[in-house]
C-alpha cells in the first residue's frame, strides 16, 4: 500500500470515529465500501471488523449509563448465530462478488432505513428485536456493516436515540469479536498486512475521532448527523458496486 493511499484510508476511518461517536453508528457504514475498494473485500471488511471493535470498546466506558442491557440482551444473542454462517459466505465467496455484495448490502440496507423512517408503523415485542440482530450478524460478517438492520429497527419501535447509540457499542464489540475469530479460524490469510506504524496510526486516528465527535456531539442534532452517514455511506456503496461489476465484467 502506499503512501498516499494508507492516507485516504486513515482519512475514511478518522471520519467513521467522529460519526459514530456522535450518531452512534455509521463507522462501517463510511468507511466499509471505501476500505473494500482500495484494500479488497476479505481484507477491507476485516479491517472494518477490527476498527469497529477498538471504537466501539472505547465509546463503550463513555456511554455506559445510558446503555439499555435488555436490549442489548435480546439483539446480541441472535447476532452470533447470524455471525457464523455470514462469516462462511464471507472466506468462500470470490473477491468481486464479494465486493458488490458489499455494496449492495449498504445500499439496500440505507434505502430500507429511509423508507421505514416515513413509516408510521409501530413494532413491539421481543421477536422483532431478534430478527434484528440475527440481520445485523450476518451483514456485519459479510459486508462489515451491522447498524442499518438495527437502525431500521429503532426506526420502527421509536428506539429514542441516546440508548439507541450507547446500546449499539458493545453490540458492535460482541458481533465485531466474533465476526474476527471466526474470519482468522476459517482463513488466517485473510488479515490485512501493514507496518506496525500503520496500525499505530490507524489507532491514533480512531482515538482522535471519537474524542472529536464527543466535542462535535454538542453543536450537531442527531437529524444532521444520520443524514451526513448516509449520504457518505451511498456515495461509497456505489463506488464499491461499480468497481465489483467492473472486475466481473473486465
Amino acid at each position: 500500500m502506499t503512501l498516499g493511499i494508507f492516507c485516504i484510508v486513515l482519512a475514511s476511518i478518522l471520519v467513521g470515529a467522529v460519526a459514530q461517536r456522535i450518531a452512534g453508528l455509521g463507522f462501517a457504514l463510511l468507511i466499509a465500501p471505501f476500505l473494500v475498494i482500495i484494500l479488497g473485500p476479505h481484507a477491507g471488511v476485516l479491517l472494518v471488523n477490527i476498527c469497529g471493535v477498538v471504537s466501539s470498546s472505547i465509546i463503550v466506558g463513555r456511554v455506559w449509563r445510558d446503555i439499555d442491557w435488555s436490549m442489548f440482551r435480546w439483539l446480541v444473542v441472535p447476532s452470533l448465530f447470524g455471525s457464523i454462517p455470514g462469516s462462511i459466505l464471507a472466506v468462500s465467496v470470490p473477491s468481486a462478488p464479494l465486493s458488490v455484495t458489499v455494496g449492495a448490502v449498504v445500499l439496500v440496507a440505507l434505502t430500507i432505513s429511509l423508507v421505514l423512517q416515513r413509516s408510521d408503523v409501530v413494532v413491539r415485542g421481543n421477536v422483532p428485536k431478534a430478527v434484528a440482530g440475527f440481520t445485523a450478524g450476518v451483514t456485519n460478517s459479510m459486508a462489515g456493516v451491522g447498524g442499518p438492520a438495527v437502525s431500521a429497527y429503532a426506526l420502527l419501535a421509536r428506539w429514542p436515540q441516546r440508548p439507541f447509540a450507547a446500546t449499539l457499542q458493545p453490540f458492535f464489540v460482541c458481533i465485531g469479536t466474533v465476526t474476527l475469530v471466526a474470519k482468522l479460524l476459517l482463513d488466517p490469510s485473510q488479515a490485512p498486512v501493514l507496518a506496525p506504524w500503520m496500525w499505530i496510526a490507524i489507532g491514533g486516528a480512531i482515538v482522535t475521532g471519537i474524542f472529536t465527535g464527543e466535542k462535535l456531539a454538542r453543536f450537531v442534532r442527531d437529524a444532521q448527523a444520520r443524514l451526513f452517514v448516509v449520504v457518505i455511506a451511498f456515495i461509497g456503496a456505489g463506488l464499491a458496486v461499480v468497481k465489483g461489476l467492473a472486475d466481473i465484467l473486465g
